[in-house]
């Protein structure tokens, strides 16, 4: 569903729609695009489905382009929303019915142009892979039809239009469906915003607001851009981003992003990207771009399709040379095993990406589909993933000249740059006892997996692990080994902080374990995978402790992110199916290297972009789900394999012993086809309330 520019010359510019919007909807878009300044003029036209601006600069068109997409967003989830009660059966065959019961009582020329129209894209595709020299299944489809039309049986030829027509609306039902499923959360419906401008508020349209803009949102209010906060406070609510049900408190020189709704408060906002600029568009042209990602099998499916094609050809050759009965020869046009494989694989992926998005499982494409299905062996960063994403301060122990206030005040100032969990423990543990501090350090500079190293007062200071603090760094340690052994006897994890060479202070970190980490574990062992590993760069006293608590056999400790990555790495090679979930940036290089790399919804950005799957709950216990849905999709997969491989055969035997006329064949094979596809479409997790879907993991 597009706009495409039909004609463009200076200040006048002309866009047809692939889909019919009717009066109602032109005359809603015509008030919107109205309101753009620098429109001088906009017609409308709904029956050729066009729309004629008159422009005066740059700036307007493209405002006008921006309100034109996201009207088209809004249409589609309007056009293919369905009504409760309605079945997929009927929003699909409606027209193909009504097409099959009049048809007969039309006269000729009026049949014969339905039937040229209708036939004319399997004509086109036809025989455009003809002349480029490829049998495929479109070429298969044009000479069943052209059999037909040379033996005069217009009826078969009809009835071979009409079902493929409708199996082809029933994927493209499904495929557009699923996009609207997934985007549907996502895209906002705002027209207006308030702006200050000169000490007033004014209320402008939204494509027109720039970054030089400054938007006052309030309390019950979407914000409708990225942006800083410049001035006010509020309760935002990021669920539609983070996936966290708790609004987050936003003030001066906090970042909001779009789509996120103030729930107490208001906050004065510079932008920083705007339309199709902000993370939320962003967010949902991947997830629209997300189905080009497909799966091994389903490209087999394509392969094998147009593989069999030449044999179908060969064999009604055959047919034809020893009996000389076309009827015959044409019963194995008729019937094939290609359309069924080539239509139903796509739709099963289809319909398992749109069911995980309902179970909070965000799956990137349907090659992630079948990966899922595959795994043998999960692989669990710790920290912030089988631990809380909320870790605490345990204790703080200064070993220097700074006390333990300024120890801990130090280290949040240091932290607070960084969205990892440990990072926020220590800032939130800062806040807790009201130690506050200036921003007095030089540019902060983070060494992914070790630490965090900046300049304060013109004093070099460091924080992270041992392993950064002193061998890279050359700090020693040794003098605190009797403390250090204190707390990791705990099972906590140890931060070094030091300034100028000497080390200033320790800072234990209270990483309590999931409570849904014990059962979603259990849960994969019932599932088949007896593979589950732990990586963690805490050392090998709170690896054990962490490990032995969850009955975890595989661990590896003090591990670099290059090391997670060479770990999995070696894995993959073994022949292992190796699903790895990871929360930090410092997990990405092992998420890419894994076969599936899973994220939580509060994972860092990076986490959550090379991710192939994406759980939004922040969650571990939608994980085993995930991999269930990935498995009875292929099964799926298979069983619709199966059953047309089983009937096209019976079909065609029928066929080539002159039982099955040549049209009863036709109707048979694209029955067959229709009812494969709507078994892919099926649900795949059925029935499940939130409440069944929380005590089948726990």
């Amino acid at each position: 569903m597009k706009f495409s520019v039909l004609s463009h010359t200076q200040g006048r510019i002309r866009f047809v729609s692939d889909f019919p919007f009717g009066s109602e909807g032109a005359e809603e878009l015509a008030d919107k695009l109205d309101l753009i300044p620098g429109i001088e003029g906009v017609r409308i036209n709904p029956r050729t489905r066009s729309v004629l601006l008159l422009y005066m600069d740059k700036q307007s068109l493209q405002e006008a382009k921006s309100v034109i997409a996201r009207y088209m967003r809004t249409l589609a989830s309007k056009s293919l929303a369905i009504p409760q009660g309605q079945s997929v059966i009927s929003d699909v065959a409606f027209w193909p019915m009504v097409r099959f019961f009049t048809r007969p009582l039309m006269p000729f020329p009026a049949s014969l142009g339905m039937f040229l129209h209708s036939s004319w894209g399997i004509f086109s595709g036809g025989f455009k892979k003809l002349f480029s020299g490829k049998l495929t299944v479109e070429v298969l489809d044009l000479s069943a039809i052209a059999a037909s039309l040379l033996m005069r049986d217009f009826k078969t030829a009809s009835t071979l239009v009409l079902l493929l027509g409708f199996g082809e609306k029933l994927e493209e039902w499904t495929r557009r469906k699923t996009m609207t499923n997934l985007t549907r959360s996502l895209a906002m419906n705002i027209d207006t915003v308030w702006i200050v401008k000169d000490g007033h508020e004014l209320e402008v349209p939204l494509s027109s607001v720039t970054k030089e803009d400054l938007l006052k949102v309030r309390a019950g209010s979407a914000i409708p851009v990225d942006g800083k906060v410049i001035g006010g406070s509020a309760t935002v609510n990021q669920a539609s981003m983070t996936g966290e049900s708790i609004g987050v408190l936003r003030t001066e020189g906090s970042t909001v992003y779009a789509g996120t709704v103030v729930e107490d408060g208001e906050l004065l906002i510079q932008p920083t990207a705007v339309g199709q600029g902000t993370r939320l568009n962003k967010i949902i042209q991947f997830i629209e771009n997300s189905e080009k990602v497909k799966a091994n099998v389903e490209s087999k499916a394509m392969k094998i399709a147009d593989k069999v094609v030449p044999y179908s050809f060969l064999l009604s050759g055959l047919v034809w040379l020893f009996t000389r009965n076309l009827q015959r020869a044409a019963a194995v046009l008729m019937v094939d095993y290609s359309c069924a494989l080539k239509m139903s694989t796509p739709v099963a992926f289809m319909s398992s990406m749109r069911e995980g998005a309902s179970h909070k499982i965000l799956i990137k494409g349907g090659r992630y589909i079948e990966e899922l299905a595959q795994v043998d062996t999960v692989v669990f960063d710790k920290t912030g993933t089988l631990t809380e994403s909320h870790p605490k301060v345990s204790e703080v122990i200064p070993l220097g000249t700074w006390d333990r206030d300024t120890v801990l005040r130090n280290a949040a100032c240091l932290e607070e740059h960084f969205p990892h969990p440990v990072a926020k423990a220590i800032v939130r543990a800062a806040a807790d006892e009201e130690l506050h501090h200036e921003e007095e350090h030089a540019e902060v500079k983070y060494v992914v997996g070790h630490g965090i190293c900046t300049e304060l007062n013109g004093e070099k200071v460091l924080i992270g692990s041992r392993h950064y603090i002193e061998e890279d760094e050359g700090v020693d340690c040794s003098g605190a080994e009797e403390i250090i052994e204190s707390i990791a006897s705990k099972g906590h994890t140890v931060l070094y902080l030091s300034r100028n060479g000497k080390l200033e202070g320790l800072i234990g970190i209270e990483d309590p374990i999931r409570k849904e980490s014990v059962e979603v574990i259990e849960e994969l062992r019932n599932l088949g995978i007896q593979n589950i590993v732990m990586l963690t760069g805490d050392g090998p006293r709170t690896a054990k402790n962490v490990a032995a608590r969850l009955d975890i056999k595989e661990y590896y400790c003090q591990v670099l992110p290059e090391g997670k990555a060479q770990i999995i790495e070696r894995m993959v090679k073994s022949g292992r199916k190796v699903l790895m979930v990871g929360d930090g940036i410092n997990d990405s290089p092992a998420l890419t290297a894994a076969n599936v790399g899973v994220s939580l919804s509060e994972a860092a950005d990076l986490a959550r972009e090379v991710a192939a799957v994406v759980l939004l709950e922040n969650n571990l216990k939608h994980l085993p789900l995930a991999i269930k849905l990935g498995k009875r999709t292929l099964s799926r997969i298979h069983q619709n394999f199966r059953a047309s491989v089983g009937l096209n055969t019976a079909f065609l035997a029928g066929g080539l012993a002159g039982v099955l006329p040549a049209a009863v064949g036709a109707v048979l094979h694209n029955v067959t086809t229709v009812g494969v596809t709507l078994n892919a479409a099926r649900a795949y997790l059925p029935n499940l309330s939130e409440e069944e879907r929380t005590s089948e993991v726990s």
